[in-house]
């Protein structure tokens, strides 16, 4: 089935797609493949399932090119620094 993301929390690891029937499937992170994120609005296609809990989409395939992180979420970049020494590592010497 295809469908849209309607919203997805990545820190939570879930959230929901509105499928091409008009119903809204729950998706969990671990129907995706790893290193793959979805934002609100990506097209998908998915494995339609209904379980105990509900409706729910599994074998999530994100369509078109693949979100390597999510927004926001990459690590900042380091700045070398020039370490100072511990105090204890200078001797009153070395002045």
């Amino acid at each position: 089935m295809e469908g849209k993301v309607k919203w997805f929390n990545s820190r939570k690891g879930f959230g929901f797609v509105e499928g091409e029937d008009g119903q809204d499937y729950f998706i969990h992170h671990s129907a995706l493949e790893q290193g793959v994120f979805l934002r609100e609005n990506d097209a998908v296609t998915f494995e339609a399932a209904e379980t105990d809990k509900g409706k729910q989409a599994q074998k999530v395939v994100l369509k078109g090119s693949k979100s390597s992180a999510p927004k926001g979420r990459k690590a900042p970049k380091e700045e070398p620094t020039e370490e100072e020494p511990d105090k204890e590592d200078i001797d009153s010497e070395d002045f």
